[in-house]
């Protein structure tokens, strides 16, 4: 199946630098690999296929929070609450969202609150930090968003309290 391709270290050095892989570039800042974007990049939104777990724990969200869903990745399920104004995601072992992946910048990437919106926010990964399937230095998240951070995916779900507040209003 090509989704499930790995890409090898050549395909990596070929990607970025463009040589035939005869020559090596040595990195000390930063150990973070990157990967093959034509093919780990598909856009297939996930919504739909919540089980009940998931939907118990976002019908019980307090307001003003939003839950992250891991859907694909080495730790799919894993569920992380947003309920403070600053919530850092990375390989950096103190980040609020710690995925342990070479994928993964130490500090990729940050979620704010200003009230009931929650914006992403890039640190300049190395990979990038997508929603919704396209790359974004700074985007709002919204109801059901796919955001990808390395080879993490994961949905983004408001409490349902805000929710109705936003219809309402």
């Amino acid at each position: 199946m090509q989704d499930n391709h790995r890409p090898e270290p050549d395909d990596i050095r070929r990607a970025a630098g463009g040589d035939s892989g005869q020559g090596h570039t040595e990195r000390s800042t930063d150990t973070t690999q990157t990967f093959g974007h034509d093919s780990d990049l598909s856009f297939v939104p996930f919504g739909a296929e919540l089980n009940e777990a998931e939907l118990e724990a976002i019908e019980a969200l307090p307001k003003g929070s939003a839950l992250l869903i891991v859907r694909s990745g080495p730790t799919t399920g894993a569920r992380y609450l947003l309920d403070t104004d600053v919530t850092t995601v990375g390989r950096h072992p103190e980040a609020d969202i710690f995925f342990d992946d070479v994928t993964v910048s130490r500090r990729h990437a940050e979620i704010t609150r200003t009230g009931n919106t929650f914006e992403l926010v890039d640190q300049r990964s190395l990979n990038g930090t997508y929603v919704n399937g396209e790359r974004a230095d700074r985007a709002t998240l919204r109801n059901g968003s796919e955001v990808r951070v390395g080879k993490f995916r994961l949905n983004f779900f408001v409490s349902p309290a805000d929710l109705t507040q936003v219809t309402e209003g």
